[in-house]
């Protein structure tokens, strides 16, 4: 009788015991499958293919306008360059955060001290992508100057698939494709030109549709006063004389010295005769835009709102 309950326990505890194992195989494995679905990614960008795993920690941005688009999802990075941080994202110079060097020249040897997850680059740093790729995955998320609504909204789409906020970039990107559109029906409705010039310390340069600035043309809806305007990166040089000459409806101005913190001159310079000449200024429709934003801080969820605010505001 006692042989018989010793071999009974013994067969229970077996049981138990293979029981258990079973049990725990199986939550490895569900962890094992639950990981490979959601925790790796890969993402295509302009500069390649970068594999990283889904919602990082230890982010690296060095593009005003994304971590603009970070910040309005509730992500915080751990590092950027500190240099002309745009007003509205002072907060960033806390020293909680590291500054790793500037836009155009990155403190790798900080950033590799800090082992991130993942770092996200733009046009400024497009030629160092092999070096920052070295530190950690690297993605690469700029404007595309020929379509920036449609860059604009796969960069937005890509942060939402990085950081697991889909639903919340969707709404967003909703919001401004209807502002662009109510900004776009405005603008036809007056069937007036725009030209787009920066000042820079008493020069003046011209931008196209094709340009760092040709979203008011083919987003906002803007006939181009000069269709044959240079597509540069410092835009066209042109003159006073040339401003008169093509008589824009509307004169869109990028102060580039306020843009980086120097002085602004923008209005000291464009007080001149040959400017009063021209219909933008009869019509008070000389636009200074917010420099800050337009010349480093594209291309995020707040600034690209600002933007079109910012035009649809001087429509009259």
């Amino acid at each position: 009788m006692n042989k018989k309950v010793s071999m009974m326990i013994t067969i229970l505890i077996v049981a138990v015991i293979a029981a258990f194992g079973f049990t725990k195989l199986k939550g490895n494995n569900s962890n094992d499958a639950e990981n490979k679905a959601g925790g790796e990614l890969k993402i295509t960008h302009e500069l390649g293919e970068t594999t990283l795993n889904k919602n990082p920690k230890k982010v690296v941005v060095f593009d005003y306008g994304i971590l603009d688009s970070l910040d309005k999802m509730g992500i915080e990075p751990v590092a950027l360059p500190k240099s002309n941080i745009p007003k509205d994202l002072q907060k960033y110079k806390d020293d909680k955060y590291t500054d790793v060097g500037t836009l155009q020249e990155p403190n790798f040897e900080k950033i590799n001290e800090l082992k991130p997850d993942l770092i996200i680059i733009s046009a400024r740093q497009a030629k160092l992508y092999e070096e920052f790729k070295k530190i950690a995955p690297t993605v690469y998320l700029a404007i595309n100057n020929e379509n920036y609504i449609d860059s604009f909204n796969s960069n937005m789409k890509t942060l939402g698939e990085i950081f697991g906020k889909e639903e919340f970039v969707e709404k967003e990107l909703k919001n401004i494709d209807d502002s662009i559109k109510a900004l776009n029906e405005k603008v036809k409705a007056n069937g007036e030109d725009g030209l787009v010039i920066m000042v820079n310390e008493g020069a003046l340069s011209a931008y196209g549709a094709e340009s760092r600035f040709g979203v008011i043309h083919k987003g906002f809806g803007f006939t181009p006063t000069d269709k044959d305007i240079k597509s540069s990166t410092h835009g066209q040089n042109v003159s006073f004389e040339y401003v008169a000459e093509k008589n824009p409806d509307y004169l869109f101005v990028i102060d580039r010295g306020a843009a980086i913190g120097g002085d602004s001159t923008a209005k000291q310079v464009l007080d001149n005769d040959l400017i009063k000449t021209t219909s933008a200024y009869k019509n008070n429709k000389i636009v200074y835009l917010d420099s800050e934003i337009w010349y480093v801080a594209t291309g995020g969820f707040n600034t690209t709102m600002k933007m079109i605010n910012e035009v649809e505001a001087s429509v009259k």
